[in-house]
């Protein structure tokens, strides 16, 4: 995985939901997410 800072990270995992081919690596993604204490949506 490229090394990618903490706004990178949720974009891309965010970016990666609204695909439908792109699950697994929003699964990825949202391992490292966790990892790094984020929160990759706002509480609404």
């Amino acid at each position: 995985m490229k090394i990618m800072s903490n706004e990178q990270l949720v974009v891309s995992y965010r970016d990666a939901l609204k695909s439908e081919r792109d699950k697994e690596w929003a699964q990825i993604l949202k391992t490292e997410i966790s990892k790094r204490g984020l929160k990759p949506f706002k509480n609404r």
